[in-house]
């Protein structure tokens, strides 16, 4: 894969504060990132997700309407058991119930508020290295890979 593809990556941010998109979309702009859609609306994720097709999710848990854990839920009933696509937890919430329900819930990987924007984009890189090396060994071996649905 060459770099203008992984920069290319598609990355959908939800946060119902707006200050916090704005300042995720400086950060990923900053690393090179073009390809973002973000919003506050937690309702519209789904469709923004079918139709943007995100390689990478960064998602608030606390947000009026459908919580992140709600958006979670959904997503996961929507993934394809053959599928990799990482949501990256970004909450105020440090407790370890919120950490396990996240992760029980198909996140994968977690971070607190107020974050290190150096740990964030890292946390970003390797996620979206691993959802494009994934994508490519699928694609050279397409029956290797099943993930399980979790239920």
């Amino acid at each position: 894969m060459s770099s203008d593809d992984f920069f290319a990556s598609r990355i959908l941010l939800v946060d119902d504060q707006p200050a916090n998109l704005r300042l995720l979309e400086e950060l990923l702009a900053r690393e090179g990132f073009s390809n973002v859609v973000s919003t506050t609306e937690s309702e519209q994720v789904l469709d923004i997700y079918n139709a943007f097709d995100p390689d990478l999710i960064v998602l608030d848990l606390m947000m009026p309407g459908l919580s992140g854990y709600a958006v979670l839920e959904r997503i996961e009933r929507q993934r394809q058991a053959d599928e990799f696509r990482p949501v990256l937890v970004l909450t105020a919430d440090a407790t370890s119930q919120a950490k396990h329900r996240a992760l029980a819930l198909g996140a994968k990987d977690f971070l607190t508020k107020p974050f290190d924007a150096v740990e964030a984009m890292l946390r970003v890189w390797n996620l979206l290295e691993t959802r494009h090396l994934y994508k490519r060994l699928k694609r050279l071996i397409p029956d290797a890979l099943e993930l399980p649905v979790r239920r």
